[in-house]
């Protein structure tokens, strides 16, 4: 009977530990997002990564966040986010294909066009506006566990954590999660940090013109900080409370 060469009978070992090792990964990620049915998440990996960059750039930890629960927010902001990031949120299964292939098609677009200007003007550096396809369950997933890196495997875990979410989550206890942890400033994270830090209210008490503006800040939070007044919010703002009553929260 012919033996496996050594190399093969390591290589085999090693590609059964890395296999045990995702699968164990998986798994404590799914019962942190059971968990989830009890337990308020106190910070988030994206939360994490922003503290920690704050203190070593600017030697000191700005952090505002005050959890609320989803009955002390406001329905108004809920329909501006859904309204703002991802319209079909209450009845898609956590994935919008359609956005993604429209997302990746733009990207495309914007890559080509980055290229051209290059040659025309290769002293001129030109970066590529990228724009995203996730839904807010696929931000969930990637602000909960997740590290910003972009490549084919983050993306695929970003999907399954998706998919758990959703198996194990209800749609209002996804979006209580995320508008609790969502980041609306430097180191300002949540509904009712954001409310009283732009407005001086508390989240439950915004009115629909305010949480419109919050919910278009949501893409570029850092930007817009700095401007939270500025005709472009304004007027994108105007577009979002518009929608807000065809809203369907879940």
């Amino acid at each position: 009977m012919k033996t496996r060469p050594a190399w093969l009978k390591h290589t085999l070992r090693g590609l059964a530990l890395l296999a045990l090792c995702t699968l164990a990964l998986q798994l404590v990620f799914v019962a942190r997002i059971a968990l989830m049915n009890l337990v308020d998440p106190q910070s988030t990996t994206f939360q994490r990564s922003e503290a920690w960059r704050l203190l070593v750039d600017k030697q000191q930890l700005l952090w505002s966040q005050s959890w609320v629960d989803g009955e002390r927010i406001s329905p108004h902001l809920k329909r501006a986010v859904i309204a703002s990031e991802d319209a079909g949120f209450a009845s898609h299964g956590g994935i919008d294909w359609e956005a993604i292939e429209k997302a990746w098609e733009r990207n495309q677009r914007a890559e080509a066009r980055a290229e051209r200007v290059a040659a025309r003007r290769p002293d001129r550096p030109v970066t590529a506006k990228v724009v995203g396809g996730s839904t807010i369950s696929q931000q969930l997933a990637k602000n909960l566990f997740l590290h910003g890196e972009r490549s084919v495997l983050r993306k695929a875990q970003e999907l399954v954590l998706t998919l758990a979410l959703e198996a194990l989550l209800s749609k209002e206890r996804m979006l209580e999660i995320y508008l609790n942890n969502v980041e609306w400033g430097e180191g300002v994270f949540g509904a009712q940090a954001a409310s009283r830090h732009y407005f001086r209210v508390d989240a439950a008490r915004l009115r629909p013109e305010q949480a419109a503006r919050l919910a278009v800040m949501l893409p570029a939070p850092k930007r817009f900080e700095k401007a939270p007044a500025s005709g472009y919010l304004l007027g994108r703002a105007s577009v979002i409370a518009e929608r807000m009553n065809d809203v369907q929260l879940p």
